[in-house]
């Protein structure tokens, strides 16, 4: 018998490389499917039946020898009626035919399927959701008896070995529609050829900023806690009533005996010197800062003020300067933004509005214009996805994004930078910078300094070295405020403050290996006096 819309007995298709390849009509002859008399599922013996039952033996679909299934294990539907076992795809020798090469086809998209992750995950060795165990063995639901074997209702003779619905001839090994010869191999109209990974490019057009979803390949490790890293720690046994007597003694009568305050705040960790504040006024009705700046001079009182504040106070007071000051220190909100965490970020916000009575971001917005603007807004909003796991798809996908953006684009497109250096964690942008090193061939600071200009590259730049090795940029902070004529001392102390109970030996490590001496050396020849004694107290040592 013959289906509606099915070619006539005598070969479906008759021509060379039909489907399926084996003489004789669909269904087959007398023996086929369902099996003897007695209906389906059929007597023991399993499925397929004996000798004639379907597919036919030798010449069946795969065409290998055997038929289909083969009888080995991992057949797809194996002898006794059984799904395969050991997971379902790809199925072992014998089973459903292999996917596609990943040249020209769509095999070098991620986590099989077709491109973009249409297909669920492992399908077709399993059902398509919503279809009965056992599909594509027996029927689809509400199909003809003998479909795969035939092609799907309302679909053109051939299906799938030819093209579908709609697509020209080939697809998806050819080219897919509008989109030039040999796209996704080639590139897309109007681009340079996209570098390309060994085994395939990743899937494009991740969910931004959550990239976290997706199978997760090999990811980074958190990086090894080696420990605290800081040169000042808590003096054991220090009492602030007593301290401050030592500071009010040193401040007191005629003269200022300056070696005693450097030993007390020299030696005191931060959480030990801000109560000394309190202290002070309490014991002696007198506030601190105000005898300390009428003993203190230059840049010793500056600096031992900055060490009695707490970090968030400091560094509201930093940015403060830096906004209002005789021009805009961008160095400095670049600094401080990119480096801070989000809940140091999120408490300098609610200090400054305290202080100043008005909303860091928007002191930042009156300030500064353009794409600059943009990203130290973003900065300020304290909301950097801080997880340390990385899915080296989506930094592969990121590094793409980056080279889109400017290597391979005419003009640069700031905004997609501006989206991932703000909102992406700091392991997961390593993996980014290392990711487009290897895809382009050009350290990511190289690029950024070709494709942008002005205050918008130092700040992309700063952010990316910040984040790639947050030692090595300060040691680099320290050595321009040291370098040429004069010292640039806000920027000395604030590093030397902020950094001192944090990673300092990390500092001088790559001070020494970038510059060929040990930051200990470099402060001694570059300051004087009392001021030179307390940032020496704060470096730690000499490497």
């Amino acid at each position: 018998m013959s289906y509606p819309g099915y070619p006539p007995s005598g070969g479906y298709p008759t021509q060379t490389g039909g489907y399926p390849p084996q003489p004789g009509a669909y269904p087959p002859q007398a023996g086929g499917y369902p099996p003897q008399t007695g209906g389906y599922p059929p007597q023991a013996g399993g499925y397929p039946s004996q000798a004639g039952g379907y597919p036919s033996q030798a010449g069946g679909y795969p065409p290998q020898a055997g038929g289909y299934p083969s009888q080995q294990a991992g057949g797809y539907l194996q002898q006794g009626g059984g799904f395969p076992q050991g997971g379902c795809f790809p199925p072992q020798a014998g089973g459903y035919p292999s996917m596609p090469p990943a040249q020209g086809g769509w095999g070098g998209a991620p986590a099989g399927g077709m491109p973009g992750g249409g297909m669920p995950q492992g399908y077709p060795g399993c059902p398509a959701p919503g279809q009965p165990q056992g599909y594509p063995g027996g029927p689809a639901p509400g199909q003809p008896q003998g479909y795969p074997g035939g092609p799907a209702p309302g679909q053109p003779q051939g299906y799938p070995g030819g093209p579908a619905p709609g697509q020209p001839q080939g697809y998806p090994g050819g080219p897919a529609p509008g989109q030039p010869q040999g796209y996704p191999g080639g590139p897309a109209p109007g681009q340079q050829p996209m570098p390309g990974y060994p085994g395939g490019a990743p899937a494009t057009n991740p969910s931004m900023p959550g990239y976290g979803g997706g199978v997760p390949a090999t990811p980074y490790s958190p990086a090894i806690n080696r420990g605290y890293r800081g040169v000042i720690k808590d003096y054991p046994g220090a009492d602030p009533l007593r301290d401050v007597e030592v500071l009010r003694k040193a401040m007191k009568g005629f003269g200022t005996d300056e070696a005693a305050i450097i030993e007390i705040l020299g030696s005191r960790s931060n959480k030990q010197r801000v109560p000394m504040v309190a202290a002070y006024k309490t014991t002696y009705g007198k506030d601190l800062f105000h005898d300390l700046k009428s003993e203190l001079t230059g840049n010793f009182e500056k600096l031992a003020i900055a060490m009695l504040q707490t970090p968030a106070k400091f560094d509201t007071s930093q940015l403060k300067e830096a906004i209002v000051g005789a021009g805009t220190d961008e160095a400095c909100l670049i600094e401080i933004l990119s480096s801070r965490s989000n809940a140091e970020i999120r408490e300098i916000n609610q200090m400054y509005k305290n202080e100043y009575g008005k909303k860091l971001e928007d002191a930042i917005i009156n300030d500064t214009s353009g794409h600059f603007r943009r990203l130290l807004v973003s900065l300020c909003q304290g909301n950097r996805d801080e997880r340390e796991q990385v899915d080296i798809n989506m930094a592969k996908q990121d590094a793409q994004k980056l080279y889109a953006a400017g290597e391979n684009k005419v003009g640069t497109d700031e905004s997609q930078f501006n989206a991932i250096l703000c909102s992406r964690s700091r392991p997961h942008l390593r993996a980014v910078f290392n990711e487009y090193q290897q895809m382009s061939g050009r350290d990511i600071v190289k690029s950024i300094c070709r494709e942008m200009s002005g205050n918008v590259e130092d700040g992309m730049v700063a952010v990316v070295k910040c984040i790639r090795n947050t030692p090595e940029y300060f040691a680099e902070r320290l050595h321009k405020s040291m370098a040429g004529a004069g010292t640039k001392d806000r920027t000395l102390i604030r590093v030397m403050v902020t950094r001192s109970e944090v990673d300092m030996l990390d500092i001088r490590q790559a001070y020494q290996k970038t510059y060929g001496k040990s930051l200990y050396t470099a402060i001694s020849g570059d300051t004087s006096g009392d001021y030179q004694k307390l940032l020496l107290k704060l470096c730690g040592g000499s490497d």
